[in-house]
């Protein structure tokens, strides 16, 4: 009773100033992948930029760091268990703890990235795990668990989804029957509503808000659909069917790897889906009610390693031909491509990153949608798979790669 007691007055202080949180999360603002820094390196040396530090304990896994002021927050797997790290920017550790069980079958590792809100780190494990903590010292605020209290159901892979928030409101897609996709008080983890929406498995991607005049809008996938919420009710406005399997084929692991977060911009979304739709483009209504598709390109099909939109052009990742690739935002056509491999791209000072699955980081230049490989070297630290996306943050350079991460220094300096 008095936890209950507790949680209700938090709520109660923090509503307040909820509209004024400081945000920080997945892919830099807006979930957009493009990091706002200036004074870049606009070449690296043969062997690549200075390594400032090498990290060795982060355990198993694949998300991505994220940075708030001196410290960054990451997530590892150690001996089964999901762990958050607290690190200052020296590579020091502040603090570590444990979130329940983390995946350990295909793919063994962490999945996602932590979002941070004010002084609290929301979190969820391979396992589906969702823990509000402080980000002071790691204690536990609350937590909810994917089978006890969503019934939810795993895909194939997995659970993977950085935690989407919107004022005092978090979103989560546990892919259960009933409670399908929900939202929660985030000071307090009470359900305020959910949708069963198609009672499918969720996705794996990292959703998306899109603020409107009028209205808030939750995009996110299950594993045959994208779809739109409306954030205050809970009603599914819209939704866009990943079409490519009959229904008899839609089996866990046959075109449910929906793993990119959609962008959104001047009244158009867009998306990657490499496993179902692949580059898609989307109008969205002025009220948000409905969307009108424009076009589709099959060859624009990152499964997992981001897209970013700069200017009038897309960029990604190819699958099926293993390059990176942009197109045109407005006719969906494509416009250049490189033979350099699959991967996961940001953007930052007029440049683009883009680290392959076969380790390789690339840098390179583009204009009005053709690009350039500039500078590229291999990291050879690490282990498993070349999956994690890359973070740059006060002008250095993060990359994970399994158990390590890198910080590179990539700022220019001034003779």
């Amino acid at each position: 009773m008095k936890i209950k007691i507790l949680l209700a007055l938090l709520a109660l202080v923090f509503s307040c100033s909820s509209d004024n949180s400081k945000l920080y999360e997945w892919r830099g603002e807006n979930r957009a992948g493009i990091y706002y820094e200036s004074a870049l390196l606009n070449s690296w040396p043969s062997n690549g930029p200075e390594e400032l530090w090498a990290l060795e304990n982060i355990g198993n896994g694949y998300g991505s760091p994220v940075f708030v002021e001196n410290k960054f927050y990451i997530t590892g797997e150690i001996d089964s268990m999901a762990i958050l790290f607290c690190f200052n920017l020296d590579g020091e550790k502040i603090w570590q703890t444990e979130f329940g069980r983390e995946w350990t079958e295909s793919y063994p590792g962490s999945r996602s990235a932590p979002t941070i809100v004010d002084d609290m780190i929301y979190v969820s494990s391979g396992m589906g795990n969702l823990y509000c903590v402080s980000a002071k010292d790691g204690s536990t605020i609350w937590a909810k668990y994917f089978t006890e209290d969503f019934q939810g159901i795993y895909p194939r892979f997995g659970h993977s989804e950085a935690i989407l928030t919107d004022g005092d409101k978090l979103f989560f897609t546990p892919g259960g029957k009933t409670l399908n996709v929900v939202a929660m008080n985030r000071l307090t983890g009470e359900l305020l509503w959910s949708n069963k929406a198609y009672s499918e498995r969720s996705g794996y991607n990292p959703p998306k808000l899109i603020t409107l005049a009028d209205r808030h809008i939750l995009v996110t996938f299950s594993a045959y659909h994208l779809m739109g919420f409306d954030t205050e009710t809970g009603e599914m406005l819209w939704a866009h069917e990943q079409d490519n399997l009959a229904m008899d084929e839609r089996i866990p692991g046959m075109g449910d790897t929906q793993s990119n977060t959609v962008l959104y911009e001047d009244g158009a979304i867009f998306y990657a889906a490499g496993d179902g739709n692949c580059g898609v483009r989307l109008d969205l209504s002025e009220d948000g009610s409905k969307i009108t598709e424009v076009w589709r390109n099959k060859g624009f099909d990152s499964y997992m390693g981001g897209i970013v939109k700069l200017g009038d052009f897309l960029y990604g990742s190819g699958t099926a031909k293993k390059e990176l690739r942009s197109i045109n935002a407005l006719t969906g056509q494509l416009t250049d491509s490189l033979r350099i491999g699959s991967g996961a791209l940001i953007a930052a000072d007029d440049m683009l990153y883009y680290y392959t699955q076969r380790g390789t980081l690339n840098l390179l230049n583009y204009d009005n949608g053709k690009m350039k490989l500039i500078s590229s070297f291999r990291v050879q630290k690490g282990s498993n798979e070349h999956f994690s996306h890359p973070v740059i943050y006060q002008r250095v350079l993060y990359q994970r790669h399994g158990r390590m991460m890198m910080a590179y220094d990539i700022e220019e300096k001034k003779l």
